[in-house]
Formats: C-alpha cells, sequence, structure tokens
C-alpha cells in the first residue's frame, strides 16, 4: 500500500475538497472536520514518503503505469521529501486554527473556503511531488486559482487585490507556460529527468535560452520577487487571517522550490552557473529584495502588511542563497525555505488571534497584549525573534549558513544586506514590542471580554490558540536540533554539482 501513497497524498485533498463543496450545500459544519482529517492523513502520508527516501534514496511512480517520460511521474527526493512535510504540515496547522476564524470572518462561505483551502494544497502537493513540467503548470494553476478565490473572500480591498493578484499570476503563468514550450518544441520532452539528459546536447540553441529565461520570469512573478512582487502585499494583508497564514507561507516557498529545480534538476549547475552566470543577477537581486522589503516593512502601520514586506525581504534570503550557488548557502537556502514558512505561519497566526479579539489588524491592535492577551504575546515572541535571528530559534541557523556561504564565495554585498536587514528588523519588531509590552498614560486598554479581572481572559480560543504555540515550539525545536536535521536531511536536499 505504501508504494501508492505519492498518489494519494495529491488525490486525498482533491477528492475531500470536492466533497466538502458538494456536501456544504446541507451539511455546512461538515467541512472543517472533513479538512482536519484529510490534511492529517496527508501529514502520515509525508512522514512515511520522508522515511522511505532517507532509507531507500530517491523513489517514483508512475501515474496510469505509463512509462516516463511518455507518461507523467512523480518523483520523490530528499528536498521535495522536505515540502512536502512542511506543506501538509503547515497546512493542518492552519487547519485547526482556522475552524474559529472562518465561522468569525466568512460565516456565509465556510464550505466554499474549506473546499478551496484543500484545493490549494492539493496543487502546491502536487508541484512538488511532480517530475513533468507541464503537469507542474497545471497543478501550478490550481493553486493558484484556489489562492485567488481564496484572498477574494476577505475584507474590505481584497477583491480587489485578489483580482490583480489573478491578473499578474496569470502573466506569470504564461510565462512559464510558454518556457515549457519552447523545451518542449527542442526536446520532445517534459519529463525532468529525461530533460536532464536531453538538453546538455543542446544548450547552444537560443530556444532553450528563451524557455530558461521565461521559466525563471514566470516563476519569479509567483513568488513575488524584487521587483515583480507588487501583488503580494494588499493580498496577504486584505485576505480572510486563515487564508494569510497559509497562502503567504506557502505559495512563496514552493515557488523556490520550484525554482531550484528547474535550475539543477533540468538544467544542472554547468548551464545557469557556469554558462549564463545568471546566478550573479540572482545574488544582486536577492540582495536588493531584502533591503527593499525590510526598510517598506519599517514603514508600515499595519502589522499584516508589514509581515508582507518581510516576506518580500525573506524571498530575498532564499533568491540570494540560491544564487551564491556554493554548497553551505544552498543549504542555507533550503533550511530557510522551511524556517520561514514555520516564522511567517506562526506570525500571520498571531495576526489572526490578535483580529479575533480586537477585530483588526493594525500594529495599534497590539496595545497591551502582553497584559490582556499574555499567550499570544509569547508566541508572538518567539516568531519576531526567529525573524530577528536570535539563537536558539531556528532563524538564526538558516541565517547563518547563508551567512557563511555568502563570505565563502565572498559575496559581500549580500553579506551586508543580511546583517543590515537583522538590524532592521530589530526596530521593526521593537515597535510591536512597545506597543503590547508598555501603555502610556494617555492610552487605556480595551477588555474586549467583560473579564478585566481574570489575566488570561482576553485569549482567543484554545483551537485558535495551541497551533500557534506548536508552531512557536516547532521554530524553537528545530533551532536545537538544527545540525541533526541539516546533517539528515538538508545535506542530501542540495543540489549535485555545488
Amino acid at each position: 500500500m505504501s508504494h501508492q501513497f505519492p498518489a494519494i497524498i495529491v488525490v486525498l485533498p482533491l477528492v475531500a475538497s470536492f466533497f466538502i463543496f458538494f456536501s456544504g450545500w446541507w451539511f455546512k459544519r461538515i467541512g472543517g472536520p472533513l479538512a482536519v482529517g484529510a490534511l492529517a492523513c496527508c501529514v502520515y502520508l509525508s512522514i512515511d514518503i520522508l522515511i522511505s527516501v532517507l532509507g531507500e534514496g530517491p523513489i517514483g511512480y508512475k501515474l496510469g503505469g505509463w512509462d516516463p517520460p511518455w507518461g507523467i511521474e512523480y518523483r520523490i527526493d530528499h528536498l521535495n521529501a522536505i515540502m512536502l512535510i512542511l506543506i501538509s504540515v503547515l497546512s493542518l496547522v492552519v487547519a485547526v486554527h482556522a475552524k474559529k476564524s472562518a465561522e468569525r470572518e466568512l460565516p456565509e462561505k465556510t464550505a466554499l473556503f474549506w473546499s478551496l483551502f484543500l484545493l490549494f494544497i492539493t496543487g502546491l502537493l502536487g508541484i512538488c511531488i511532480t517530475a513533468d513540467l507541464f503537469n507542474l503548470f497545471v497543478l501550478l494553476e490550481v493553486a493558484s486559482l484556489a489562492g485567488y478565490s481564496l484572498i477574494a473572500m476577505g475584507e474590505k480591498g481584497a477583491m480587489y487585490a485578489g483580482f490583480r493578484y489573478a491578473i499578474i499570476g496569470t502573466m506569470g503563468a504564461s510565462f512559464y507556460l510558454l518556457g515549457v514550450g519552447y523545451l518542449y518544441i527542442a526536446t520532445g520532452s517534459l519529463n525532468m529527468a529525461d530533460l536532464s539528459q536531453l538538453l546538455p546536447q543542446l544548450l547552444a540553441s537560443k530556444s532553450i535560452l528563451a524557455g530558461f529565461a521565461f521559466i525563471l520570469i514566470g516563476l519569479a512573478i509567483k513568488m513575488a520577487l524584487f521587483p515583480l512582487h507588487g501583488w503580494l502585499p494588499d493580498a496577504y494583508t486584505y485576505a480572510p487571517s486563515a487564508v494569510s497564514a497559509a497562502v503567504a507561507p506557502l505559495m512563496t516557498k514552493v515557488m523556490a522550490y520550484a525554482i531550484i529545480r528547474v535550475m539543477f534538476t533540468v538544467f544542472k549547475a554547468e548551464f545557469p552557473i557556469t554558462i549564463l552566470q545568471v546566478n550573479d543577477f540572482m545574488v544582486w537581486l536577492g540582495t536588493l529584495a531584502i533591503l527593499f522589503g525590510a526598510v517598506m516593512a519599517l514603514s508600515q502601520s499595519d502589522f499584516k502588511r508589514m509581515l508582507s514586506y518581510v516576506i518580500v525581504a525573506e524571498i530575498g534570503y532564499i533568491v540570494g542563497g540560491i544564487g551564491v550557488a556554493n554548497t553551505t548557502a544552498m543549504q542555507g537556502a533550503i533550511f530557510h525555505i522551511v524556517n520561514d514558512a514555520l516564522m511567517m505561519a506562526c506570525l500571520f497566526l498571531v495576526a489572526g488571534l490578535v483580529m479575533y479579539r480586537t477585530k483588526g489588524h493594525r500594529i495599534a491592535d497590539f496595545k497591551g497584549i502582553f497584559r490582556t492577551m499574555p499567550y499570544t504575546a509569547l508566541v508572538f515572541t518567539v516568531g519576531a525573534l526567529a525573524v530577528i535571528g536570535v539563537p536558539p530559534t531556528c532563524g538564526f541557523f538558516s541565517k547563518w549558513y547563508l551567512l557563511l556561504g555568502g563570505i565563502e564565495a565572498q559575496r559581500w554585498g549580500f553579506v551586508t544586506a543580511l546583517l543590515a536587514s537583522t538590524l532592521i528588523n530589530v526596530a521593526l519588531f521593537f515597535r510591536v514590542f512597545d506597543k503590547g509590552l508598555y501603555v502610556h498614560s494617555h492610552e487605556k486598554v480595551p477588555d474586549t471580554t467583560g473579564h478585566s479581572n481574570n489575566p488570561h481572559a482576553g485569549e482567543a480560543p484554545l483551537s485558535m490558540l495551541l497551533p500557534a504555540i506548536a508552531l512557536a515550539l516547532a521554530i524553537v525545536l528545530i533551532g536545537i536540533f538544527n545540525q541533526l536535521i541539516v546533517t539528515n536531511v538538508i545535506h542530501f536536499a542540495v543540489p549535485a554539482g555545488l
């Protein structure tokens, strides 16, 4: 049975999504439990797949029994096994948190929300597991269309943000598809492993060069890499709380995975690094993204918008690490994909907790939360320290690998940007600490519960709070056991040739 898990992990949330949608006409309350159940199964399947990869090496699955390259193949190695774990665990945590917030923010659309949520996760899991470039496009659009719809369900301004995201995202998908078309014209194949064998003899072809460029541009748009990030701040700010907590951490990180996969599995390291030297451009783009995102985040008064610009900067960390193109930096980039997803999910869950009590997500709404919402404040503290890069949180260790890789490659601009962004992040989160810790004489902390004599009465429901606490614990534990994770998993995920 376990050899069918690569197919089941994609099919299960897809089937559950359709079942929730149609059953939602009669049984609206069934959506949440079904979604949580399906995602819990995905967590189990992803863990089993990772154990198989660690024990046996890369595993493959032929859809419909058709041999690749004629049929679609699912292939899992250490890199996408990590991504499957990340997506399934984070989506389960967010789903548990989302039940109460969805009922509060989307009372008439809960069935639609759960259906789209599972469809979004289906697309992300499929993107990471497929070994076919066109199938990746199909699953990319599944995730994107679900993401556009989820974002558009949010507060005032969400409809326009979702529409703009859809337009720009469609442009990115078109670039990607055009690039895949160029590769198919030149090789007659869409299978990644087959392409990696065919392309070395065709690297002088302008069609191959154009295809590579179009694919990278398309994925960069989907990833919101500076300066192609324009859709991101509004989309993640106005989306429903649970949607921000799922889409913001996962979509950009899955696109980072796709870039690594295309650059180093389909094309091999020699083409982008030695022949085109595109990695130099990536380092400078990553450096600019770090500085731009950090400075823009510092100027925001809305907590979710601030986090959105932090994501722009964090994307710069990952892209810059890929561009540095040595083993240490690549380990840092892959590790940071995992760590940043956890950190951003944790902080967006905090935004959801505060919004549940205050009905707002501006920094001003964090007034006095260390007194009225102490557990939420503790979770926020862990997430903030991780983004800043304070040990023993996981954020410190991935940044450390990126710094070491940058120093080893003598990429001093990138190293300087990493250090500068750390200082900016201190100032960034100090504003929230100041608002949460200190209530000035002219300010009053509103009692949102009517139980001012109970210091814990301001907390959101446990079903929302516990997932955030779990992520905070994960941030600390992954930091403490970072060497074990890097040595046994991430080291083997680094592409060959670096």
